[in-house]
């Protein structure tokens, strides 16, 4: 039986985990096998760009800081390697970053996660990911505004310039 310095270890750590869980917007859960170090090492360095942290942690340490939450529907997603990534910011930005390494890695799996409180599927994780971002949005409405008002501007330009021919 493991020691009782073991049990309390573990326990702190699982604390710890549902506590950053707890006021995170995005959690991020995913199969990270198949990946080499320098892989890894280049995804932390993005991740940390979007202020998220990634951690290989035990299914059952994230199983029992999950529980500790009320969160338990993602216990069937827990079996193999599992990274996970945690944003307390923003949940867009990190989670383009796994899905575009997603691409790049065939082996490199979304599995599932949580994104303000609300349980996701990989699919629909993956969905959100292929939205475009908030400043692309914003730039298609300006540019579709943009040219609403240069087609106005040029119609107004022609009526002028027919009333000043009638008069």
């Amino acid at each position: 039986m493991a020691s009782e310095n073991i049990l309390k270890q573990k326990e702190e750590e699982v604390k710890v985990l549902a506590e950053k869980v707890k006021g995170a917007k995005l959690v991020l859960l995913t199969d990270y096998r198949g990946i080499s170090v320098e892989d890894v090492t280049g995804l932390r360095n993005t991740l940390r760009d979007t202020k998220s942290e990634y951690k290989v942690i035990k299914n059952n340490i994230i199983k029992r800081a999950l529980d500790k939450n009320g969160e338990n529907g993602l216990d069937s997603v827990l079996e193999g390697p599992t990274a996970m990534i945690i944003s307390e910011e923003d949940y867009l930005d990190p989670l383009k970053a796994i899905y575009q390494f997603s691409k790049k890695n065939e082996y490199y799996k979304i599995k599932g996660g949580i994104i303000e409180g609300k349980l996701m599927s990989a699919e629909d994780l993956i969905t959100l990911a292929k939205l475009p971002s908030r400043q692309e949005l914003l730039g298609m409405l300006a540019g579709a505004l943009l040219g609403n008002i240069s087609k106005l501007a040029v119609g107004l330009d022609q009526v002028r310039i027919q009333k000043e021919a009638n008069a």
